[in-house]
């Protein structure tokens, strides 16, 4: 049987659902960087680096996910936020909508499972 170790599966499960947990926290209004990843490693298995983070906003905003904006910070220098367009706004819609099926079908089937392993 072939099985990732554990901590390689968590990391493919982030992998395939960050960039939607990013989206989602921009849904409450726009955020900077560093405050994302605050908000990511405080929700436990969903820890980010900077060298992760900085790359996928990037790659949101030219895919027309997400603007920016530069604002000046009392005794710091500016930062940049981002927040959702429209397109953004669909696609976490869109994202949700797959994600609440596809986790109560895997629900369901550890459900019945009754929680035995083979």
């Amino acid at each position: 049987m072939l099985a990732l170790p554990i901590d390689g599966l968590a990391t493919q499960l982030r992998k395939g659902v960050i960039e939607y947990c990013v989206l989602a926290m921009l849904k409450e209004g726009p955020r900077y960087g560093g405050e994302v990843i605050e908000l990511l490693r405080g929700r436990g298995q969903l820890l980010i680096s900077e060298g992760t983070i900085y790359p996928l906003l990037s790659r949101m905003r030219s895919e027309g996910l997400v603007d920016t904006e530069w604002r000046d910070t009392p005794g710091g220098a500016p930062r940049r936020y981002y927040r959702l367009t429209r397109s953004g706004q669909k696609a976490v819609s869109e994202f949700r909508d797959e994600w609440l099926k596809f986790r109560d079908s895997v629900d369901d089937i550890f459900r019945a499972d009754g929680g035995k392993t083979r």
